[in-house]
């Protein structure tokens, strides 16, 4: 019986895609967060992919967190002209330019919501500043709030393509559906109405379809949400127009207040969750 179950394993370690099968769906544990870092927000790499970084939301500093790829906190380096009024998500664009996203906006009553760029190119930096703000309104609002049933104006989550960022709203509407909106901001100067180019919905629940970051892959052709339960790869969508987007939903098996993701490579991505209690506060790796 011993030999016959030593067979088995050798026949299955030699064979990837019965590998690849028994890691799909499943996040793997790359490390923990430094204890500091108990509500990322987002996550973003450098160019050269060594660093992670990293911020917190509301109520945090005005810093971003330069992490090592093994975990371990390289800097904290001060935006020293910006105030985390709540950031919610932290991109890169093909450049390597980072920005953030200060447009939190739970009770859907902001007006100043604006994308930073910052000047960060080191973890060797002690200070960044905001090399550009970029802000903006969102068509199609016009009651800061609206009604409840309507809170379809709070953001987490964002990615840069070519010279447009786009924007993917969180539901916080009283009646929850999995509803969210697409818009499109002009990454430049100034202060535009972003532009509604698609309206779409998640299925489930509130963890299920509640999303908290995104990331665009290298190619341009596949963005994925983040929600607590699960990621949800778009694709099919043009950069004028979402409403045909194609949806794939795949399920984490697993739930935790997941809050950044990025693509290390186009199968593979980077994700984090928050602290709770004795869970979270994790990097994971995740193979689609």
């Amino acid at each position: 019986m011993r030999i016959f179950v030593l067979l088995i394993f050798v026949l299955w370690s030699c064979n990837p895609k019965a590998q690849d099968s028994y890691h799909k769906n499943e996040l793997i544990v790359e490390f923990s967060l430094p204890k500091k870092l108990k509500e990322v927000s987002g996550l973003a790499l450098s160019k050269d992919q060594k660093t992670i970084w990293t911020i917190e939301d509301h109520g945090n500093k005005n810093v971003v967190y330069g992490l090592s790829r093994e975990g371990q906190l390289e800097s904290e380096i001060a935006v020293e002209n910006a105030e985390n009024t709540d950031w919610e998500d932290i991109i890169s664009d093909r450049s390597g330019n980072i920005y953030i996203g200060n447009f939190g906006n739970n009770n859907n009553d902001r007006q100043d919501l604006a994308i930073l760029k910052l000047d960060l190119t080191s973890t060797d930096q002690v200070t960044t500043k905001v090399v550009q703000t970029t802000k903006f309104s969102y068509q199609g609002q016009t009651e800061f709030p609206p009604k409840k049933s309507e809170w379809l104006y709070d953001c987490e989550a964002f990615v840069e393509m070519d010279g447009n960022f786009y924007l993917f709203t969180k539901n916080r509407s009283k009646g929850f559906d999995g509803t969210f909106l697409v818009f499109k901001v002009p990454n430049k100067e100034g202060n535009f109405e972003a532009k509604l180019i698609g309206k779409l919905k998640l299925d489930g629940g509130y963890d299920d379809a509640a999303i908290t970051s995104a990331s665009i892959n290298s190619t341009n052709n596949k963005i994925v949400l983040l929600t607590h339960k699960n990621v949800h790869v778009l694709s099919g969508f043009t950069p004028d127009n979402f409403n045909s987007t194609q949806i794939e939903k795949i399920p984490f098996n697993h739930n935790s207040q997941k809050e950044g993701i990025v693509f290390l490579n186009d199968h593979t991505l980077l994700i984090a969750d928050e602290k709770e209690k004795k869970d979270g506060g994790k990097v994971y790796t995740f193979s689609l």
